[in-house]
């Protein structure tokens, strides 16, 4: 029987260093492969010893103008120093290159460890860093590049996991139950147009690199329109009341810095985190087909994955229906 390779599967070591070399570089070495799943990115080093990091986008996912209103993004936050990578642009200005069907960029190397987000300083620097992002991003807006919609991507979500092959009759039953409750209580956590600014919109731990107290932001692959707390959230991980109260307080004075902290976005926590796990699983089932997926995440066919999750939404159920702990 014929099988259809995946689109990635193409892509060897040989043809990463011929793509980077059409670019007028010579790479002396192998590429070496970076975690990412939704994309493909390799590290390589150049003739001068210079480390970029060349990502490979996922085919048909962004269009072209999606992908360059990101790097035009990037760059902006570049010149006025924000500490992010910007593309590598030829001397035609592009930023956006092509080789044997693939769209890809180059980006220079930002070494660093992930902050640790019980510790003061790392936090304070987080919010400065942020708050420098959001200053920019709140100066124009993008005309290509998605909006944080909770109605319209619940329903997205609920739609791929229903179509999928892995929730049994009762799982099924569950999960239609408890997401047409959670998308009805959603509804009522709808912001304005207005509210929304550009933002890097996939702003956990692991795209936040550096040393010490001094942090770069990288991989604005899903940046988009969004309230700016989008981009906070996720470093609110503390379930102490007062640990996180220490959090909200050095990312609130740094992210001032730059910018006013609006605190009553911090409604929106638990309904961003409610997004975060239906959009989740949602993302694994739908990229299920490419190799990857199936090696790195095996246990998204065990029946407990899913009753995992759906303890998981109805836990974020109830933390609705109450009063959110960040109000409290």
């Amino acid at each position: 029987m014929e099988t259809t390779l995946h689109p990635f599967a193409q892509l060897s070591p040989a043809r990463v260093v011929a793509a980077v070399e059409s670019l007028g570089f010579w790479l002396p070495g192998e590429p070496f492969t970076l975690n990412s799943y939704e994309n493909r990115v390799f590290l390589v080093h150049d003739e001068e010893r210079r480390r970029w990091v060349v990502k490979f986008y996922r085919p048909e996912r962004w269009t072209d103008a999606q992908i360059r209103e990101e790097h035009d993004f990037l760059a902006e936050l570049a010149a006025a120093e924000v500490a992010v990578a910007a593309p590598w642009r030829d001397a035609l200005g592009e930023s956006l290159h092509r080789a044997e069907g693939f769209r890809f960029t180059l980006f220079p190397h930002l070494p660093g460890q992930a902050p640790e987000l019980e510790h003061p300083a790392h936090l304070f620097a987080l919010g400065e860093l942020i708050g420098a992002v959001h200053a920019v991003g709140e100066r124009g807006r993008f005309a290509h590049r998605r909006s944080l919609d909770l109605d319209g991507m619940v329903l997205e979500a609920r739609d791929k996991v229903l179509g999928s092959r892995w929730l049994g009759r009762h799982q099924r039953q569950a999960y239609e139950r408890i997401t047409m409750t959670l998308h009805r209580q959603l509804a009522a956590h709808a912001w304005s147009a207005e509210q929304a600014i550009r933002v890097q919109g996939d702003c956990h731990i692991g795209n936040i690199l550096g040393r010490d107290e001094q942090f770069a932001l990288v991989d604005f692959d899903d940046c988009l329109m969004a309230p700016a707390i989008q981009d906070l959230w996720m470093l609110f991980t503390a379930q102490e009341e007062g640990e996180r109260q220490m959090q909200l307080s050095e990312v609130a004075e740094g992210y001032e810095q730059h910018r006013d902290f609006d605190r009553r976005e911090l409604a929106l926590v638990e309904p961003l985190r409610t997004l975060r796990l239906l959009r989740h699983s949602a993302w694994l089932v739908d990229r299920w087909e490419d190799p990857a997926f199936p090696l790195a995440f095996p246990w998204l066919a065990d029946a407990g994955y899913w009753d995992g999750h759906l303890r998981m939404l109805e836990q974020q159920r109830q933390v609705l229906e109450a009063r959110p702990r960040w109000l409290a």
